[in-house]
This record gives C-alpha cells, structure tokens and sequence, in this order.
C-alpha cells in the first residue's frame, strides 16, 4: 500500500520554478493583456495629442498618420470615402487611424506578456512611425517632434509594464484568491486595482486627448484683417433667388459651404510673413506679400465651385461672392513664356493642382485668386490668406487653398495631386441639376406643390430645365433670373400633387444647347453623369 501524502521538502530546497508566463496563458488573461496595450497604446497617442495642442510645433500623431494615409491612397480611395462619409471624410479617416493603432496594441499587449521587452520595443517603434509621419507636416518643428515622440513612448511603455505587472500579481480566479485547502483568503485586490488603474487611465486618456484637440483647433486663430474694397463690385439681380422653403440659397453662406480638401488641419497660415511666389517658365520669377497682392486692382464676382466627387443630387457644390484680384494681372507681373501650357497651384501644405494655362488666359472667364468669401476675410477653412477660383473647372484641377505658388510649366512636364490617382488631367464642370425639394421619401399633402432645385453648367450658364413627374411629359421649369455663366441657378415647377408614391426627374440644358447625359456614371475620373431623381409620396 502507498502512502499518498508527499515526503516533505528538504530544508533550503528551492521552490519549484514557475512556468514560462507564454505557456498556457489562459484566455482571461490574454483579453486582459489586450486591454492593457489598448489603454497603454492610447495613453501614448494621448500624450502626443496633449502635446500638440499645448506646443506649437509638435505633431499630431493621429493627424500625422492620417496625412500619410491621404498620400498613399490608392486610385479610387478618394470617390469611394468621400461617397461614403461626404464631408465627413475627414473625421472617417481619423477614427480609423485611432482604431488601427489601438487594435495593433492590443497585440502589443498580448506579447507582453511573455516578452516585455519586445513588447516596449515595438511601442517605440510605433512612436517611431508617428514622429516619422509628423516631420513631413509643414508646421512640424523637428527637435519638438522628437521630444514629443520621447514622451509618447516613455508614457505608453510605462503604462503597459505597470499594467502588465498587475496582471501577473493577480491570480487566476476573478473572485477571490484561494489557499491550498480552498479556503477563500479575500478579494482579489490585484485584479481590482488593475480594473481601477486600467480603467482611470483609460478615461484620463481620453480627456488628454480630446483637450489637446481642442487646444490645437484653438491654435487656428480666425483670419484677421480688413477686407480690401472692390474697385469692380458685383451685385445680386432681381430674381436671382426665389426664395422657396427647403431651396438651397443662391449664395450659400460660409458656415455652409462644402469642404473636401486633403488637409486634416486648417494651415495655420501667419499673413504678415505669407509669400507667394511665381515661378516657372516665366521672364522674372516674382514675390509677392498680402500687402503687394492686395494692391492690385480689386474685384468681386459670383462663382460657382464644385468637388469632382459630388454624386448625381450631390450637395459637393456652393456659390460664393468672392473678392480679390484677376489671376492675369498677377502672372503679368512675372511675363508667361511662350512654351508654357500649364498653371500649376501649390499650396503651403504641398498640395498641388494643374490648370491648361489656355483656360487662364482665355478673356471670356475672369479666373482670380481670392482673398475674401461673402464679404468677410477668407475663413481658414477655405483656403485663408488666398486661394484660387478658376470658373469652370472643378476643385480638384484648379482651387487651390493656401496659396503658396504660382508655377508655369508645360502639361507635360507636371501632373497635379489628384491625376496619379486615376483623376482625369483636365476637367471642366459638367452640367448637372438637382431636386431640392421635395427630399427623398418625403410624405407631402394633396394640393398644389412647388418642385423646385438647382442647375449649373459654370462657364456656359444654364438655358431650359425640363421637369418630368412620374412618366408624364417633361414641363420646362421657371428659372430664377441668372447672376452670369459663372454660377448655378435655381429652377421650380408648380405641380397639382395628387395622392399616392411619384417620381420626379429633371434634366438641364446648358448655353451651348447640350442637355446633360442621361447615362448615369460614377464621379471617377471627371465627375459623375445622369438625371437626378426623387421618389416620394402624397397623401
């Protein structure tokens, strides 16, 4: 017969070893070690945002990486987001910079476990990446880059060994730890104390980060100034809005106009040290300051401006008063060379679109580069101190914000931002309309109803909008009195609405006498085609 009971421990004996912490580790503890690299992974991202808004000259780490991601999408990213997310493409973009990051560290924490040190490193290597991104932004001051980057790392690389280590000190069990004979001996107060530290920590990351944004939005000071008086002004004929409910204002204010550009942070650009230069294949390479631009002769004018990317019914799209001064007057100054064929807009961020100079220099248009929207000093959202506005062609070829160069060149020679990533090199507005009102899968009363909506063909003007409601004959719709071929006009139709679901359609002809197409396409490569259609119902 055995005896069951083990023969004692020589005195001294060493205990036995424990296992490797890699071996065996239950799935609690590894959902617990991914928490910890996600907190420890937004402790550092939070510390990069804090210090971006409280130093001027130390990058965003999320907004670093997101700048990456823009220039290294692929052909095709741009339509497919911003058709997704509209203007909030850029919100879209950051919130999935956020999650990349925090998924990657909860690998980071898993490994931790059983090797900590690779875990660490990898952190740095991750802070690495961010500071890396960051110098490429042109308000980035490097030797703030990396003191930034040195605490990013020192703060997640903490966290992420002093949560570790609770999680080793406490035992398996989530209730109570237990002596050999089952006896329970209290509550688990590692466990707790990692739940109370990993979760105030997780919270403190959040306040830190949402702070530092606040703080660098809070460095883009509102543009400053006077605007300068018009020499040629530019006045709203009778007619020109028809002012019906749920119709898009002739002139849409600033606080409402579109934005799509690449830049996840308004350019904080300083007017008194701002320059624009002209260069190229010029006779004399020119200049100028704010107070140089703004002597030349000032004017206003109504323009029309459009994103490629607005879809059929698309709201990518306003009309502004804008004040500045005519583009030729400026590239006067430096004399075009004979051999250039191209303008190239470069803006303060590195941002670049390609224009045929033909279409500059064509005196039917009046091209201009603008230092005011609606009366005020260009907001910083919209391109402050100065900007481009070509009439007729889309953003994407031609308004450039932040205007920082002017360069002529050939259209060989130089493709702008958006054309390697499979977007047409030239691309004049197309002429496009769109029902305003009613909206889609509104429930309007029986009786008599005004459609009403938009038309634009920028550079030819607009002449007949044809309405059709369900598969009745197409009507010509009442246009409102237009401002020039440079804007949008808008349109409406007075219709007996009778009970039940309808469909309504309109298409626009333009001054040349071309009716848009029919054929619907996506915005890719030089804007998006066919008839706008709303279905809804009366009853």
């Amino acid at each position: 017969m055995t005896n069951s009971v083990s023969p004692p421990a020589r005195a001294g004996a060493a205990p036995p070893a424990a296992p490797p912490a890699a071996v065996g580790v239950p799935r609690a503890g590894r959902a617990g070690a991914a928490g910890a690299g996600i907190v420890a992974t937004a402790s550092a991202i939070a510390t990069g945002e804090l210090l971006a808004g409280l130093l001027p000259g130390v990058p965003s780490p999320i907004l670093a990486v997101g700048r990456v991601v823009i220039d290294l999408q692929p052909p095709g990213a741009k339509e497919l987001v911003v058709s997704i997310f509209g203007t909030a493409d850029k919100l879209a973009l950051e919130v999935l910079v956020l999650g990349v990051a925090l998924a990657i560290g909860a690998v980071i924490g898993v490994l931790g476990l059983s090797r900590l040190t690779v875990a660490s490193a990898l952190v740095g290597a991750f802070v690495v990446v961010g500071v890396a991104a960051g110098l490429q932004a042109p308000d980035t001051q490097p030797a703030l880059a990396v003191l930034g980057g040195l605490a990013e790392f020192a703060v997640g690389s903490t966290v992420l060994d002093r949560l570790l280590q609770l999680m080793r000190a406490a035992p398996a069990s989530a209730t109570s730890a237990t002596t050999s004979t089952g006896r329970g001996i209290g509550p688990d107060w590692s466990r707790r104390m990692l739940l109370v530290r990993g979760g105030g920590l997780a919270v403190a990351s959040v306040a830190a980060g949402v702070i530092g944004r606040l703080l660098l939005d809070r460095q883009r000071v509102p543009a400053t100034g006077e605007l300068p008086g018009p020499v040629i002004g530019a006045d709203l004929p009778p007619g020109a809005d028809l002012e019906v409910e749920e119709l898009t204002p002739i002139v849409v204010p600033n606080d409402d106009f579109y934005r799509i550009d690449t830049a996840l942070l308004v350019p904080n650009v300083d007017v008194d040290s701002w320059r624009l230069r002209i260069h190229g294949l010029v006779d004399r390479e020119v200049t100028l300051d704010y107070g140089d631009l703004t002597d030349l002769e000032i004017v206003e004018q109504y323009v029309t401006i459009a994103c490629v990317s607005n879809r059929v019914g698309g709201d990518l799209i306003g009309n502004a008063l804008w004040t500045g001064v005519r583009l030729r007057d400026v590239l006067d100054l430096a004399g075009v060379r004979a051999e250039a064929t191209q303008l190239v807009g470069r803006s303060v961020d590195g941002w670049t679109a390609g224009m045929p100079l033909s279409w500059i220099m064509d005196p039917e248009r009046e091209p201009m580069i603008a230092v005011g929207m609606n009366g005020t000093p260009l907001p910083r959202q919209h391109g402050y101190p100065a900007r481009l506005i070509v009439p007729g062609l889309y953003g994407y070829v031609s308004a450039t914000k932040w205007l920082a160069e002017l360069e002529l060149t050939t259209m060989e020679a130089f493709d702008g931002y958006w054309v390697p990533l499979g977007w047409a090199k030239e691309a004049p507005i197309l002429t496009q309309s769109r029902i305003d009102r009613p909206r889609p899968g509104a429930s309007i009363a029986a009786g008599p109803y005004t459609v009403a909506g938009m038309a634009w063909a920028v550079d030819r003007g607009i002449s007949k909008v044809e309405v059709q409601v369900d598969d009745g004959e197409w009507r010509e719709a009442s246009l409102s009195t237009p401002i020039s071929d440079a804007t949008w006009i808008q349109w409406q139709l007075d219709w007996p609405a009778v009970a039940g679901d309808h469909r309504v359609r309109v298409r626009a002809t333009d001054g040349t006498g071309e009716t848009q197409t029919e054929t619907p396409s996506r915005p890719d490569p030089d804007g998006a085609r066919g008839w706008h259609s709303v279905s809804f119902s009366v009853g």
